[in-house]
């Protein structure tokens, strides 16, 4: 039994996936009178593919990896929850993550009934590494969840901790990169070869600028997107989604990326000078956790100026702090006008 099989769910391993019409007929045109689907074209009245083939080799191709080891679903959400569907039998396995992190963690493990095990972050949100270790030396911890950058912190963790954690824990290590095209340093995707466990998420919904389509990536060995993609529901994509991606991965980034880094060195250098402004922690995101002097005060007062922001007063290690997404440079404008009217 290799380390995979060890893992995975004696049930999930054993499945026998959902057989749609179109895995039983793969050809090109024809009088397709096997789904039940209407006749009549609309344009959207035929299923669509399961396996999105033609959007995952083009999205493959601009990661530079092969479609076998890419993942698609409704949003990263549905590949997280996929993972513990798969790895962690419900009331017994066990799960860790960092805090303060992405909710998303907690929540898919509170609905997979399995214990979710959160290690705080150290000293300036570094990484716990030793923490992390001792944490996940359980026996029944099957998932470890990293999100770098951060969120809500907004910090990268150095390469060299997070390839050890995928090398010493014994489970699957995900790292979580739905920030990655802000960083300075790029992801952990060419090391997917030498770390079978290691799971890498992304999203189209940040520098992609597609929230709205709900389309996140899942990458990783082949054996754990087989996994994943015969547990999924069948059509997890829907046709107008798949069409829609597809055109918009056509359009260039580069400058939006560029000017939303522009934009965050200019906030960032900005805000110290305000009266109400304590702090700005440095940022390899698209947003900047900031501490203020009264952060549901500062919070309620951008909402009467019609600026809704992130209070994050109640997180893990974020008392007294706001995140402030990255926007156009008038609503960045803005956002600084409406802090240095604050009357602390």
């Amino acid at each position: 039994m290799n380390d995979l099989d060890r893992l995975v769910r004696p049930n999930i391993a054993a499945l026998t996936p959902y057989s749609t019409a179109r895995d039983e007929y793969t050809g090109g045109l024809g009088t397709f009178l096997d789904a039940n689907e209407s006749p009549y074209d609309s344009g959207f009245n035929r299923y669509p593919d399961p396996h999105q083939k033609q959007l995952k080799t083009q999205i493959a191709a601009l990661k530079g990896i092969d479609p076998q080891n890419l993942f698609l679903g409704n949003g990263s959400d549905e590949a997280i929850d996929l993972l513990f569907r798969v790895f962690c039998e419900p009331g017994r396995d066990e799960a860790v993550a960092i805090t303060p992190s992405y909710g998303m963690y907690s929540v898919a493990a509170a609905i997979n009934n399995v214990t979710l095990r959160e290690v705080p972050l150290g000293p300036e949100f570094s990484l716990p590494t030793e923490a992390l270790l001792a944490a996940t030396a359980e026996p029944r911890c099957k998932l470890l969840f990293l999100c770098s950058p951060n969120n809500p912190t907004g910090n990268a963790f150095p390469r060299a901790e997070l390839l050890q954690l995928a090398e010493s824990f014994a489970g699957i290590t995900v790292v979580d990169e739905a920030y990655i095209d802000f960083a300075a340093e790029p992801g952990l995707r060419d090391a997917l070869p030498e770390h079978p466990r290691l799971v890498i998420l992304q999203t189209l919904s940040k520098a992609w600028g597609m929230a709205g389509l709900r389309l996140g990536l899942a990458m990783a060995d082949a054996r754990i997107i087989r996994l994943m993609s015969m547990v999924k529901y069948p059509y997890n994509i829907n046709e107008a989604a798949l069409r829609t991606v597809s055109e918009l991965l056509r359009r260039p980034i580069g400058e939006q990326v560029r000017e939303i880094l522009r934009e965050r060195a200019r906030v960032a250098a900005a805000l110290p000078a305000l009266p109400c402004v304590e702090r700005v922690y440095p940022s390899d995101a698209n947003f900047l956790l900031v501490r203020v002097t009264n952060a549901d005060g500062v919070y309620e007062h951008l909402v009467r100026a019609g600026i809704i922001v992130r209070n994050r007063n109640r997180v893990c290690q974020c008392a007294g702090c706001l995140r402030l997404t990255i926007g156009l440079p008038a609503e960045n404008d803005r956002l600084l006008t409406a802090l240095a009217d604050y009357a602390c």
